[in-house]
């Protein structure tokens, strides 16, 4: 029975809960955090033009609020804590709670209302990488517009002109906050939903941080020496698959702010790059790939069609599949440290001799590490171990996937006979091939006596 006291209670709570509403609604629209490291599904849109939603890899899409005809979005610049990969955490900077920040997503034409606060020790700004915009929206701090010093809020507003795959990151003290994680990928989608559509569409960006073994906040001063590479500030065997259902048509967009270039490379299939920095490749300047290069500050989009199977997804540089790999150890191919390792034990009893047959046999060593430190290579498969790390993961493609289902399916069940196998059978002899015959005519070289012939 409900009686006065609780029907008034009841009124009350409705009318303060409807004012702090209409008071949100006419403020700042509420910031949403997410901490969680995993892969979300595609938000669909819920007001406003229609879209096919992206996935962005080991990350979110940030929930926008409608007001007078205007996509508003809340973005928060704060320190972060991430989890590059089970076992090992950083102390970054980010948004809303991550590094990289959160996926915006728009359609072309879109009015975008942008607000941004500053929960950094030091000031910010936010720059729309490859949109096309006022100037004074630009994000450049000094040269568009005033720093964004800690707890201010600044407004960013304009329209979204075209569609294609971009990105946002800082343009106040850039080398340190970029070195820090501060970056996130802005999808505008097609006017025409039918324009370029896929059936599954995913984003992630590459970045590089350069953090010691044992420690968690990267180095900010490194310009090449990095020792973590990842994929949305992740690295393997933390990263994510990519999941598809056989014969559906895949786009993979990709953007580089790490300080290198990056060979981006599909086992399996061959691509088309269909998307750049500058827009959409007509489909009459497109030619099959099976790796592209990402360099740095630039964003590819890749499609083709899903072939099923377990197909290997990564950087081409090898030391790029590879974690905190130490750069400075010697070449021990083929040098004997049975002796030496015996007695190097007796002053350190965890000592292991390693390298002098290559280096595959560290992926299944149980070798004591510091603190907060991933093993140089790792990750299990089916078959053993997968030897890698960093910039790598699987596009897991199964001819059962239901539609619009993400979750991981498993290892791929392989047909009968499709497996390489070992070979039991007598191994043949040797047989050493003739030197080619020697050409009849002579080749004679004359050396250059000075630049009077050139």
């Amino acid at each position: 029975m409900t009686t006065r006291r609780d029907f008034l209670r009841n009124a009350g709570a409705t009318a303060l809960a409807a004012g702090l509403a209409s008071r949100a609604q006419a403020g700042i629209p509420e910031a949403m955090i997410q901490d969680k490291p995993g892969t979300q599904g595609p938000r669909h849109p819920v007001d406003g033009p229609s879209y096919h939603p992206v996935v962005t890899l080991n990350g979110w899409t940030l929930p926008y609020r409608m007001k007078d005809g205007v996509k508003e979005f809340h973005l928060v610049a704060e320190p972060v804590v991430r989890e590059l990969a089970p076992g090992m955490t950083a102390h970054m900077w980010g948004y809303n709670g991550q590094s990289p920040g959160p996926t915006l997503e728009c359609v072309e034409g879109d009015r975008v209302r942008i607000f941004v606060t500053n929960k950094l020790p030091e000031h910010t700004t936010i720059h729309w990488h490859g949109i096309r915009l006022p100037s004074g929206m630009d994000g450049v701090g000094g040269l568009s517009q005033p720093q964004i010093k800690p707890g201010q809020t600044y407004v960013y507003e304009f329209t979204l002109k075209r569609s294609g795959t971009f990105m946002y990151h800082p343009h106040a003290d850039e080398m340190v906050q970029m070195a820090m994680g501060m970056m996130g990928f802005f999808v505008v989608h097609p006017k025409n939903p039918d324009f370029m559509r896929v059936d599954r569409d995913f984003v992630f960006l590459l970045s590089a941080y350069d953090i010691e073994p044992g420690s968690y906040t990267p180095k900010v001063s490194t310009m090449t020496d990095f020792n973590l590479w990842t994929f949305n500030s992740r690295v393997f065997p933390g990263i994510d698959p990519l999941v598809a259902r056989s014969g559906e048509r895949v786009r993979i967009r990709v953007g580089n702010l790490t300080m290198t270039n990056h060979p981006i490379h599909l086992h399996g299939h061959d691509f088309e790059v269909t998307g750049t920095d500058g827009g959409w490749v007509p489909r009459s300047a497109r030619w099959p790939e099976v790796t592209t290069d990402v360099a740095v500050g630039q964003m590819r989009a890749v499609e083709f069609t899903a072939e099923a199977g377990d197909w290997a997804f990564h950087c081409h540089k090898s030391h790029h599949t590879m974690n905190a790999m130490g750069h400075g150890l010697p070449t021990m191919i083929g040098v004997r440290q049975d002796d030496i390792a015996e007695k190097i034990r007796k002053l350190t009893p965890d000592f292991m001799g390693m390298g002098s047959a290559g280096m595959a046999d560290m992926a299944e060593m149980d070798m004591p590490l510091p603190d907060n430190t991933l093993p140089m290579m790792s990750g299990q498969g089916p078959f053993g171990p997968l030897e890698m790390g960093g910039m790598f993961t699987v596009l897991k493609v199964r001819d059962n996937q239901p539609l619009g289902d993400y979750r991981d399916p498993g290892w791929y069940t392989h047909p009968e006979g499709t497996v390489a196998r070992l070979y039991t059978g007598e191994e043949p002899a040797t047989v050493r091939a003739d030197a080619p015959p020697v050409a009849a005519s002579d080749l004679r070289v004359r050396k250059p006596g000075g630049h009077m012939d050139h």
